[in-house]
């Protein structure tokens, strides 16, 4: 099967190929969107208004006189910093692009109806190739995985430790 220009099994620099079934990721360093130690509860986020509350951010009506601070997802998103690409592309991705992408969607509306901080930042359409950009890795990967299983294809992950990123290509 041809590829478009990249080369599909090319490693970025920083990164390593991992399987489907690594578990997913202990981070090795800090990375800086993730909480530096516990907020006050409850906490609002200004932007998406989702609460932290038991640990975790969650959709939630804000109480009244909640401290603020900006979630994860909308800090990764202010900073144009996704943590997760998926990369579509291949001849049976561009006769089915838009059943895919409905894929897409749905699964990031499902993770983000529990998990307030796993969001698609950007979705670049190009003639031969769709790039996600997301504000979580396991949702970068989650996408790819519901991509794979319904349609079969070659589906690669690879991993940055160094920078929390993942980077996952789809091609059929």
């Amino acid at each position: 099967m041809s590829h478009s220009n990249k080369s599909f099994s090319t490693v970025p620099p920083g990164f390593y190929t991992i399987t489907r079934r690594d578990g997913i990721f202990q981070e090795k360093v800090h990375d800086a969107y993730k909480l530096r130690g516990k907020l006050h509860e409850p906490t609002v986020c200004p932007e998406c208004n989702a609460v932290f509350h038991e640990g975790r951010w969650q959709w939630l009506p804000a109480p009244a006189n909640a401290h603020q601070e900006m979630c994860s997802a909308c800090h990764r998103i202010h900073d144009h910093y996704p943590a997760g690409f998926l990369t579509l592309e291949g001849p049976f991705f561009l006769a089915h692009r838009e059943e895919i992408m409905h894929l897409v969607h749905h699964e990031e509306k499902y993770q983000r109806a529990e998990h307030p901080v796993k969001r698609i930042m950007e979705i670049e359409e190009k003639p031969d190739s769709t790039l996600i950009t997301t504000t979580d890795i396991h949702l970068a990967r989650g996408m790819g995985e519901k991509i794979h299983d319904s349609y079969q294809g070659e589906l690669e992950f690879h991993y940055n430790p160094e920078e929390n990123l993942l980077r996952v290509s789809w091609s059929r």
